[in-house]
C-alpha cells in the first residue's frame, strides 16, 4: 500500500470541499445531481484533492440545509489513489465547507460502479 494511502487511512484528517469551484452551490450540485465530489485533505504537502464517486446509499445529506448553508453532509464514495482502491469517508460542515475525513482500504471488487 502506498505511503499516502496508509497515512490517510490511519485516522481522521482535516478536509475541505475541493475541486475547481469549491462553493456551497457546487457541493450541492455534485451531491444531489452529479454523484461526484472533490474532497481535499488539507494537511498533506500541497493538499490532496480527490475525486470521489459517491455511494448514494451511504451518503447522507438529511442534516444539511443547502439553502441556509447550515448543517452537515456525510459523504462516502470510492476511488483509486496511487493504485490503491479506497473508500473516502468525510463529514463536511456546510457553513465552512470543512470537516474531517479518512480513507478506508477496500478491494477492487468493492469499488462502486456508476
Amino acid at each position: 500500500m502506498d505511503e499516502l494511502t496508509q497515512r490517510l487511512s490511519k485516522e481522521s484528517h482535516p478536509v475541505a470541499a475541493g475541486g475547481p469551484q469549491a462553493s456551497l452551490e457546487d457541493l450541492r450540485r455534485r451531491v444531489e445531481e452529479l454523484g461526484f465530489v472533490f474532497v481535499k485533505f488539507t494537511e498533506t504537502t500541497g493538499g490532496t484533492d480527490l475525486g470521489v464517486r459517491l455511494d448514494r446509499t451511504a451518503t447522507d445529506s438529511s442534516a444539511a440545509d443547502f439553502d441556509a448553508g447550515t448543517g452537515s453532509v456525510h459523504l462516502e464514495g470510492t476511488l483509486i489513489l496511487n493504485d490503491d482502491p479506497v473508500r473516502c469517508v468525510a463529514d463536511i460542515d456546510l457553513a465552512s465547507l470543512t470537516g474531517t475525513g479518512r480513507l478506508v482500504p477496500i478491494t477492487e471488487s468493492e469499488l462502486v460502479s456508476s
